[in-house]
């Protein structure tokens, strides 16, 4: 197949992926993304999947279209990743930067679920779905949750599983607060950037004193948060005893009847 090569090229940055890189390719060229897979003979509707898993074939096309080398543009993809990195690394975009997003990149970076700072320019990852852009979070947590995003990369990079299982523990406990239901990994890369900032706070948290004290400020745990902690703490009977009788006091206090004792 012979491919009339585009009109104009440009240059892969450092840690750019293939989809943000074919994108800036195609607006360099005045045309649509779809329009130039489509030139190279590929389907538009398989765009994000090429950042995981491009062909000899494929790679050798858009490099004729783009007149670069075809091991360039299979640098841009992800290479075979770990089963523990593979599950915290997202196939579709969940978080940008609002800075250089605007510049039409998409860097590699990005999709990892402990990702809290553009590595490019400095500016906090932002999630593509949802209101953070207007919403202020509170310091200390932005501060915890950036933490827990430094301990999660180490243990996920890192050949410690017990290191990795803790921070798994953390995220799952911080679901069970939030009721939130679901594999840890997915809510580190979900929709929802409170439930995210929580989890990736309470990594942190978990490193420096026993969850047990953020369950002492809750209002009140559900049966789901039980279930969280029992996976958190299964091997330390003690402070789960403990955290019946906080909860057993906060149900208490808050009882219509303890109320009405008071009054």
């Amino acid at each position: 197949m012979t491919l009339r090569p585009l009109p104009k090229t440009v240059a892969p940055l450092r840690d750019e992926l293939l989809s943000g890189w074919l994108a800036r390719l195609a607006a360099s060229n005045y045309c649509e993304i779809s329009e130039l897979l489509a030139h190279v003979g590929l389907d538009s509707r398989y765009a994000d999947t090429l950042d995981f898993e491009l062909n000899a074939e494929a790679a050798g096309r858009i490099a004729a279209a783009a007149r670069v080398s075809p091991a360039l543009v299979q640098s841009l993809i992800f290479p075979a990743l770990p089963p523990t990195e593979a599950q915290l690394t997202a196939q579709v975009p969940f978080q940008r930067c609002p800075r250089c997003s605007r510049l039409g990149l998409a860097l590699k970076h990005w999709r990892r679920a402990w990702a809290f700072d553009c590595q490019k320019c400095g500016e906090r990852l932002l999630p593509i779905l949802g209101r953070s852009e207007v919403e202020v979070q509170p310091e200390k947590l932005l501060r915890r949750a950036r933490s827990g995003a430094g301990l999660l990369e180490q243990a996920a990079t890192s050949s410690s599983s017990v290191d990795l299982r803790r921070a798994m523990r953390a995220a799952r406990f911080a679901m069970g607060l939030k009721k939130v239901r679901g594999d840890p990994a997915f809510a580190l890369q979900g929709p929802r950037p409170d439930v995210r900032l929580f989890c990736l706070a309470a990594i942190a948290v978990a490193r420096k004193r026993p969850l047990v004290k953020a369950v002492m400020f809750s209002a009140g745990i559900d049966g789901f948060a039980r279930v969280a902690l029992l996976a958190a703490f299964e091997k330390e009977p003690r402070l789960l005893v403990a955290v019946d009788r906080i909860v057993e006091r906060t149900r208490q206090r808050t009882s219509p009847l303890a109320a009405e004792s008071h009054n």
